[in-house]
């Protein structure tokens, strides 16, 4: 068993023990998401990136990750294979030859 499949079982066990589950559908997880995600924004806001806090940046990536790895198993997604079929489909839309050292979007290379 990997180590994020363990991670993943993990987190289902701290539900299942608090009986969560129910409130962990698909919406609420995508919404929890992005709200973890404004809290990291927020971080940041005004200062610059080395000032934010290192350990609240690293609270907020966990809540990130966590309510991630819980839609990708509400969904039953392999993690490692659905990010390694995105980064082959960047590969083809950022070939390194066009996009080396750009920030332009793919459809400006």
């Amino acid at each position: 068993m990997s180590d994020l499949q363990m991670l993943i079982n993990k987190i289902r066990q701290f539900n299942t023990e608090r009986d969560w589950s129910q409130f962990h559908n698909a919406k609420d997880l995508a919404l929890a998401i992005s709200i973890e995600a404004a809290e990291l924004n927020e971080l940041f806001l005004w200062k610059k990136a080395e000032e934010a806090d290192a350990e609240k940046v690293k609270e907020e990536l966990a809540d990130i990750f966590t309510y991630a790895l819980q839609l990708a198993d509400k969904y039953g997604f392999d993690v490692g294979q659905i990010v390694a079929d995105k980064i082959e489909k960047n590969a083809l839309k950022y070939p390194v030859d066009k996009a080396k050292g750009s920030a332009k979007k793919y459809n400006e290379l």
